[in-house]
C-alpha cells in the first residue's frame, strides 16, 4: 500500500514521494513552519524525502507564465539528436520542440523555462535539508545518510542544468529576497560542486544491498558513484571515470538483466542492472498540473489513433539502421509496422492515422495496465531509468580506450554485446574503429532513453553528425537561457552565445 505524505515548510507545500516501493511510512506533518519543523530525526527524514519531490514533475506549472509545460530529458536528449524526431499531431503540435530539433529554439520557450525552474525548485529543497539537518539532534549515521541523499539529488539537478545550459547560477543555500538576482557561475565551478556533492554522498550512502525493499528508489552509493563517473566523463577526465566505473563493477552490486526487453517492463523495474530510477506509479490519482507520482511519458510516446497516445519521440530511420542484424535490442526499443502493440492492437498506418513507420517501445504500456481510477494520461507507471549498469560498463570502456587500454575497452563492450548474443568486437578492431564501436554500442543500448544528444556534444561529434539538422558549432552545444530568468535577474544572468 502506497502512503502519500505531505508537509509544509515556510510558504512551500511539498508533496512527498510515493513510489511503487514506498520509501517510508512518515507521520504527516501539516502546517509546519521552518522554525518549528527541524526538531527531530523524523523531521529530518521527511525533509530528505521531500528532496525527491521534483524528480517526478514532468508537466509543471511554469511560474510567472500561467501555463503548463513538459520537461522530459528525452525531449532534448532524443528529439534534438539523430535518434528521433518530434512527431505529435503535426509540426504545430509542441511547436517549441519542433524549433529545437531544427536548432532554432528560442529563449522564450516554455520548455527551457520548465527545465530551469523545476531544477532550481528541486535544488531549493535540497539546500534547505543540507542547511538544517546538521543541527538536528539525531543518530549521526542517519544524519549523514540524509545529507548524502540531499547532496546526490542536488548534484543530479546541477548535472542536468550544466549539460543543458553551460554556465548557470550555483546556489548552495536558501536565498533572502535581496539575493534573488544571481549571476551565472562558470561551468567548471559547477562541475567542481557536483563532484564535491557526489564525493560526500558516496561516502555516506548505503550500497543497494544494504537497503530494504521499502527504500528502493532512494539514492545509494552506486548511484552517487556512477553519476560522479559520468560527471568526469563529460569533462573528458578519463582516469577518474575509469576508476569510479570500475568501483561500481567490482562492487558486485549490479549485473546485466539477461533479457534486455525485460528492463522496460513493470516487472523489470529496479532490476539487477538498475543503478538509479525515478519511481512512478499508476494509482496516485494525479492530474494535469498537479502530478507527482505518475509519468506522462507513457502517453506522450505511444502511437496516436486507436492506441490513444500523443505520438512523440518517433525513431529515425538511421537509428533503426544502426542495429546490427540479429540485435535483439531493436525489437525491444522500436515498434515497426505489423508489430502487435500489446493489447491495443496491430500497428498499421491506418490504425495510427499517421505516416510514421516506427514508434518508441521502451515506455509502452498495455491498456489493461493503465491507472485504475482518474485520468490515465498523467498516471503512467513506467520508471525513468536514469542510470543503468550498461551505461557504466560503456563509460568504463570509453575511459579505457582514451587511456590506451584497447583490450580492456573491448572486454567491457563485449560484456554488453554478449547479453544480446552478438559477436564480440574482434581483437583487430583498434584505434578510431574501436572508439566508433563503443559509440555504436552506447547508441543502440541506451537509445530513446535521453542520452544521445548529450553524448554527441561531450564526444565532440555533434557539429558533424547533426550538421544537416542545422547544428551550429559554438552555439548549439547548449540551449538558450530562459529569457524570463534573465529579466527576473535584472540582467545579472546573461544569454548563451548565438541566442
Amino acid at each position: 500500500m502506497n502512503i502519500k505524505t505531505i508537509f509544509l515548510i515556510g510558504f512551500f507545500a511539498i508533496s512527498l514521494v510515493a513510489c511503487k516501493s514506498e520509501f517510508l511510512d512518515v507521520t504527516p506533518l501539516v502546517g509546519s513552519t521552518e522554525a518549528n519543523f527541524f526538531l527531530n530525526a523524523a523531521d529530518a527524514e521527511s525533509a530528505t524525502i521531500a528532496c525527491y519531490n521534483n524528480l517526478q514533475q514532468e508537466v509543471t506549472n511554469i511560474q510567472g507564465s500561467g501555463q503548463l509545460a513538459p520537461h522530459f530529458r528525452w525531449y532534448f536528449g532524443d528529439v534534438v539528436s539523430d535518434d528521433s524526431h518530434k512527431g505529435g499531431a503535426s509540426d504545430g503540435d509542441e511547436p517549441d520542440l519542433f524549433l529545437f530539433e531544427n536548432f532554432q529554439g528560442l529563449a522564450s520557450s516554455k520548455l527551457v523555462l520548465a527545465e530551469w525552474q523545476v531544477a532550481y525548485r528541486g535544488i531549493a529543497y535540497c539546500n534547505l535539508a543540507i542547511d538544517r539537518i546538521p543541527d538536528v539532534d539525531m543518530d549521526e549515521t542517519e544524519r549523514n545518510r540524509y545529507l548524502g541523499e540531499a547532496s546526490f539529488i542536488r548534484a543530479y539537478w546541477y548535472f542536468n542544468l550544466v549539460t543543458m545550459f553551460g554556465d548557470v547560477p550555483l546556489i548552495l543555500n536558501n536565498l533572502a529576497p535581496s539575493e534573488y538576482q544571481q549571476t551565472r557561475t562558470p561551468s567548471a565551478e559547477v562541475w567542481t560542486q557536483i563532484e564535491t556533492d557526489l564525493e560526500f554522498a558516496r561516502q555516506f550512502l548505503p550500497k543497494r544491498s544494504g537497503i530494504s525493499v521499502s527504500e528502493i528508489g532512494r539514492a545509494t552509493w552506486g548511484a552517487a558513484t556512477a553519476l560522479l563517473s559520468k560527471a568526469h566523463a563529460h569533462q573528458l577526465e578519463w582516469t577518474p571515470c575509469r576508476d569510479l566505473t570500475y568501483e561500481v563493477v567490482a562492487s558486485g552490486e549490479y549485473f546485466l538483466d539477461p533479457d534486455y526487453a525485460n528492463i522496460f517492463t513493470e516487472a523489470g523495474e529496479n532490476g539487477p542492472g538498475s543503478i538509479w530510477e525515478i519511481q512512478y506509479m499508476n494509482a496516485s490519482g494525479g492530474n494535469w498540473g498537479n502530478q507527482l507520482e505518475g509519468t506522462f511519458t507513457n502517453v506522450f510516446t505511444r502511437a496516436r489513433g486507436q492506441f490513444g497516445g500523443y505520438g512523440f519521440n518517433i525513431p529515425e530511420q538511421n537509428f533503426v539502421d544502426e542495429f546490427e542484424p540479429g540485435d535483439l535490442r531493436l525489437a525491444a526499443s522500436v515498434f515497426q509496422v505489423g508489430d502487435q502493440m500489446g493489447d491495443r492492437g496491430e500497428f498499421t498506418l491506418d490504425a495510427t492515422g499517421m505516416p510514421h513507420e516506427y514508434y518508441t517501445k521502451k515506455f509502452f504500456i498495455n491498456a489493461s495496465d493503465e491507472a485504475p481510477f482518474g485520468d490515465p494520461n498523467p498516471n503512467g507507471y513506467s520508471n525513468d531509468r536514469i542510470i543503468r549498469f550498461a551505461d557504466v560498463l560503456l563509460f568504463h570502456a570509453e575511459a579505457q580506450y582514451h587511456l590506451g587500454d584497447a583490450a580492456a575497452a573491448r572486454l567491457f563492450v563485449n560484456e554488453v554485446r554478449n547479453r544480446v548474443s552478438l559477436q564480440p568486437i574482434p581483437v583487430n578492431v583498434i584505434g578510431p574503429d574501436l572508439l566508433e564501436a563503443i559509440y555504436h554500442e552506447r547508441r543502440v543500448e541506451l537509445g530513446l532513453e535521453g542520452h544521445r544528444f548529450f553524448d554527441l556534444v561531450r564526444q565532440g561529434r555533434a557539429s558533424t553528425i547533426l550538421a544537416d539538422a542545422g547544428f551550429l558549432a559554438g552555439v548549439n552545444e547548449v540551449f538558450p537561457i530562459p529569457e524570463v530568468e534573465i529579466t527576473l535577474s535584472g540582467g545579472s544572468i546573461t544569454q548563451n552565445n548565438g541566442y
